[in-house]
Order: structure tokens, then C-alpha cells, then sequence
């Protein structure tokens, strides 16, 4: 009953501008960890950004200082602000969130948002 829908995605120019949301739905008890994922085409999936639930975060080298993860955590949301985009920013972007849902015995467990396109092209 726990699921992750992501959006924002689309079409931008070079050195142009999008921000990924991706809120989090369901019977949630707790909500750890929040990330970001890519996949390019013919590449495996790699780790964009992530963010802890006191607000820590970390990014990939290729994206640092260009994009910011940030989340709302009353509205189980993560953001991926994402500027200065780049031809090799196209990829498929995930979203990806440790929950503890309620009612259910044993640890945190990932879910996978479906995923959100963004083309960078002129």
C-alpha cells in the first residue's frame, strides 16, 4: 500500500532548469532515508543525491553544485532541484525512500518510485 509517484519531468534546453518531486503515499509509519537515482540509456543506475531525515546530504561529483535535494517531511516529499542541466543529465530519475510501514514487523524497506524522464536537448 506504500507507494512513491514522482514528477516534474521533460524536456529542457542546456543550462536550463527542472525540479523533481516524488511524495511518498500509503500507510507509512516512518520515513529514513530519501534519494535520487538516474539511468541513462545502456547505463546502470547511479546515485544522483540523497538525503537523511535530520537533513544530511550527499551528492554524485558530476552533480554537485548544480543540483539540491532537499524534503518536506509533514508531506513525505523529496525535491530534486536540478540547474545547469547538461546533455549527460538525460537519463530516467528515480526516486527511492527507506519506510517502515505501519503494521509491519522488521526493518526500513526501499521502494522505488516508476520513474520520470528528463531529456536535456536544443
Amino acid at each position: 500500500q506504500v507507494q512513491l509517484v514522482e514528477s516534474g519531468g521533460g524536456l529542457v534546453q542546456p543550462g536550463g532548469s527542472l525540479r523533481l518531486s516524488c511524495a511518498a503515499s500509503g500507510s507509512i509509519f516512518s520515513i529514513n532515508a530519501m534519494g535520487w537515482y538516474r539511468q541513462a540509456p545502456g547505463k546502470q543506475r547511479e546515485l544522483v543525491a540523497g538525503i537523511t531525515s535530520g537533513g544530511s546530504t550527499n551528492y554524485a561529483d558530476s552533480v554537485k553544485g548544480r543540483f539540491t535535494i532537499s524534503r518536506d517531511n509533514a508531506k513525505n516529499t523529496v525535491y530534486l532541484q536540478m540547474n545547469s542541466l547538461k546533455a549527460e543529465d538525460t537519463a530516467v530519475y528515480y526516486c527511492n525512500a527507506e519506510i517502515l510501514p505501519r503494521n509491519y514487523v522488521g526493518d526500513y524497506r526501499a521502494y522505488w518510485g516508476q520513474g520520470t524522464q528528463v531529456t536535456v536537448s536544443s
